[in-house]
């Protein structure tokens, strides 16, 4: 099932100019103008373009509140461009990343702040296929403490089956008790092929 945002209209500003283009280094000319230098760094490139974005920068007023009042959980996935993907533009949603979109505690903690003090009340979660955490296990735990002499506090949260993931963070995002509203939570599998987004039964 594919999930669109229905188009909608704001009360306040709206920006529309001023967009800055961004591309992944892949798709970035390899002339002397734009290769980088020796001693540069992505960071530099980076901080070079927000100074051009910058200066054809103006405020747009908005206010913290997302718009649309909808918090995104999502994978922190480079091949997600989620504004893009779900026709939203700035100051609509929060959007909330990590590796493979679970909902973690630091989620909940992000969530519950959207909803309490910034007023969202629907919640899109978004897997994604190819997702790396499918080829990992909790063994990268304790390589990481054979490697460093600490293992780390935080669960891998691999995983493999995508639906049945998503299923479960729907799961705990209606459980926790620090959420105010649970009543519109949906869950997705975005096709990294095809752009599409499909919703999973909670079932």
């Amino acid at each position: 099932m594919a999930f669109f945002v229905p188009s909608h209209s704001r009360s306040g500003p709206r920006v529309t100019s001023n967009v800055m283009t961004m591309t992944t280094s892949a798709a970035v000319p390899t002339g002397s103008e734009d290769a980088i230098t020796s001693g540069d760094t992505v960071t530099n490139r980076l901080v070079e373009a927000n100074k051009r974005y910058a200066s054809a920068f103006t405020d747009p007023g908005m206010d913290a509140r997302p718009v649309l009042h909808v918090a995104v959980v999502a994978c922190m996935d480079a091949r997600l461009d989620l504004h893009a993907a779900l026709g939203l533009e700035l100051g609509d949603c929060h959007t909330i990343r990590n590796a493979g979109g679970v909902v973690t505690d630091d989620v909940i903690r992000s969530l519950t702040i959207s909803q309490r003090k910034l007023g969202t009340r629907s919640i899109v979660l978004i897997h994604h296929t190819g997702c790396g955490l499918e080829s990992l296990t909790e063994d990268f735990r304790t390589e990481l403490e054979m490697e460093v002499g600490q293992r780390p506090a935080w669960a891998v949260e691999s995983f493999r089956d995508v639906d049945q993931d998503v299923r479960q963070s729907m799961q705990r995002v209606r459980t926790s008790p620090f959420l105010l509203h649970t009543d519109d939570v949906r869950g997705f599998v975005f096709d990294v092929k095809t752009g599409l987004l499909r919703e999973v039964d909670p079932a």
